[in-house]
């Protein structure tokens, strides 16, 4: 199925998590904030919240540096 993260179009297997998705992405999910749908996402949601066809994402990934 089809979504939009980040602005561009990218596929998701049916029934897969927010969780999975992110780690499908190669991200620790400890690092990214997301927002779905104009909502931002708690944390301990990503593995409820299961991903459907058209759904947008925005994934904001902190990174240290100095």
């Amino acid at each position: 199925m089809k979504i939009i993260c980040n602005g561009e179009e990218m596929v998701a297997k049916e029934g897969e998590t927010l969780e999975e998705f992110i780690l499908g992405l190669q991200l620790n999910p400890a690092t990214v904030v997301v927002e779905c749908d104009g909502r931002i996402v708690l944390r301990d949601e990503y593995t409820q919240i299961t991903l459907s066809e058209g759904v947008v994402l925005e994934l904001i990934r902190f990174v240290g540096g100095g």
